[in-house]
């Protein structure tokens, strides 16, 4: 769309292109309401994209963003989403040398083949019993608080009441996740895994009085009603491109290459203020949704900015021309790298980590996690690739906080990528160097990412991919009806940094469409 097209009053403009943008604008534009979106890049997606970041490759990889578990059923099926999702049959592997010898832990399977995993590890069934024990109580968990996602937000008595079970609500709303983790888990190893999933993209301890731990812990398990993380076909960008043909099809204009650069509004109507190449334009609006972060909000309205966020991730991205052999015997890479592959994630290496790190010192033992997407997914790879046997690897590295890389971002970057792929190396019977592909200029074909790459790059607030500390899925004072008010009636937060943002899932654009078509206004923040 060229700039002077953005042009007149809309009833709704969305500033902000990424998936949570797309959502709402469809469901607006299906509910009959004008809609512009404003993007600033030249495409849509934000951080939810399909690139080919190696030159002369024909590979489509996640680039940022790269599995699925909180997008709800219900907004694939309103907006007519041409997506599909595949489980992956492995949940994870993670390897461990134990009396000199090198063996790990594979949950999935089945239920048989991770009992006996973990037999095989522990030597009883003790941590097994435990294990479905405490993931019993998450499911129930999950099955009661997921559909709340994109229903009005329930009140914390609300909520604790929907869940029934005093038990769960002690362990995952009132009193830090390691706790629990403690008392039922005695396994090192074991614990770690479960611990990890309360530590994606967040920078805390077991036993963080802030309970930031167990409000990560309570977004990964609950996805789906089942906890499950699913490969998007396509890779992420075919979600988002799904996202945005509903928006067009449905009447919404999206115009790319306008950045809005200021936000004015009475609270009745409201005029945005773009910028593109060709100079500076204006559009009105009845309502703004706001798909960015909640310090660009706030910069676009003039308000006080939120303190500031903080991102604690390492992301990288690579191709092989085959996957490594193990060190392990017992299991096939093709299974170990096709759930989550767990790196230096024991629970006490997981503490020494998060502890040097807040010291200011990189971790020594950086843990990371692994999947391998082409496994499940090969069509984001050229046939040829497939033929070839190439694969897709993503690692998500923790514990890894914005401020470490303030000093030298590119220095300090190449020396947690070495560090990190050793730790990897450690449990492999060959080099991860060895098998990486090159590029068309003979390039190793790998890329990372830390905090500040993903902050300039997509303007995540200190590269937070949560934009910032993800909150309780129940109303506070100030929240508003649905989680997404701000303190102007008709400017709402449709990013991940509304109430029950974060992650892939399209519940914030859902839930201030919602608020649009309620016709709901402001709070009083």
């Amino acid at each position: 769309m060229r700039a002077h097209e953005a042009h007149g009053t809309y009833d709704a403009v969305v500033v902000g292109g990424g998936h949570n943008g797309l959502v709402a604008a469809a469901y607006l534009a299906r509910a009959g309401r004008s809609v512009l979106v404003l993007e600033r890049l030249d495409h849509t997606g934000g951080a939810a994209v399909s690139t080919r970041p190696f030159a002369g490759v024909d590979a489509r990889l996640s680039r940022y963003s790269y599995l699925v578990s909180l997008l709800p059923q219900k907004i694939v099926q309103d907006l007519g989403l041409d997506v599909r999702l595949r489980p992956r049959t492995i949940s994870s592997y993670t390897p461990v040398e134990r009396d000199g010898r090198p063996t790990g832990l594979l949950v999935g399977g089945g239920e048989q083949r991770t009992r006996e995993a973990f037999v095989r590890l522990t030597g009883s069934d003790r941590e097994w019993e435990a294990w479905r024990s405490f993931y019993g109580m998450t499911g129930r968990v999950a099955r009661r608080v997921f559909p709340t996602l994109t229903e009005p937000l329930p009140t914390r008595e609300e909520l604790r009441r929907r869940i029934d079970d005093e038990n769960a609500w002690r362990i995952l709303f009132e009193e830090p996740i390691g706790v629990a983790i403690e008392d039922r888990f005695t396994d090192d190893l074991v614990r770690g895994v479960v611990l990890t999933d309360a530590l994606i993209g967040t920078f805390a301890d077991a036993h963080d009085p802030s309970l930031a731990q167990n409000r990560c812990f309570l977004y990964h398990v609950i996805g789906g009603g089942t906890g499950a993380w699913d490969v998007p076909v396509g890779g992420m960008g075919a979600l988002t491109d799904a996202l945005a043909t509903a928006a067009r099809r449905a009447g919404a204009v999206i115009a790319t290459g306008h950045e809005a650069v200021r936000v004015a509004s009475d609270g009745t109507s409201a005029e945005v203020t773009y910028r593109t190449r060709n100079g500076e334009g204006t559009v009105g609006a009845r309502h703004v949704l706001v798909n960015a972060s909640p310090q660009t909000l706030a910069a676009l309205t003039g308000d006080t900015p939120p303190e500031p966020a903080e991102g604690a991730q390492l992301k990288v991205n690579m191709l092989l021309k085959r996957l490594p052999r193990l060190r392990d015997p017992s299991v096939d890479p093709r299974e170990a790298f096709s759930g989550t592959f767990h790196i230096a994630e024991g629970y006490e290496q997981l503490a020494t980590a998060h502890a040097q790190a807040a010291a200011g010192a990189l971790p020594a033992t950086p843990p990371s996690e692994i999947y391998c997407h082409s496994l499940t997914d090969p069509t984001i790879l050229a046939p040829d690739l497939v033929e070839q046997g190439y694969q897709t690897l993503t690692l998500f590295g923790l514990h890894t906080p914005a401020r470490l890389f303030a000093r030298d971002n590119d220095a300090v970057r190449d020396e947690l990528l070495k560090s990190t792929l050793a730790q990897l190396d450690a449990h492999l019977a060959e080099p991860l160097a060895d098998c990486l592909a090159t590029d068309a200029e003979g390039r190793p074909c790998i890329e990372a990412k830390t905090p500040l790459d993903l902050e300039r790059d997509l303007r995540l607030p200190g590269g937070n991919i949560f934009h910032r500390a993800l909150s309780w899925p129940y109303a506070q004072e100030g929240t508003g009806r649905w989680g997404v008010e701000t303190r102007y009636a008709n400017v709402l937060l449709c990013g991940a940094g509304a109430v029950r943002g974060g992650g892939v899932s399209g519940v914030p654009g859902h839930n201030a469409a919602m608020a649009v078509l309620e016709g709901t206004g402001g709070t009083d923040g």
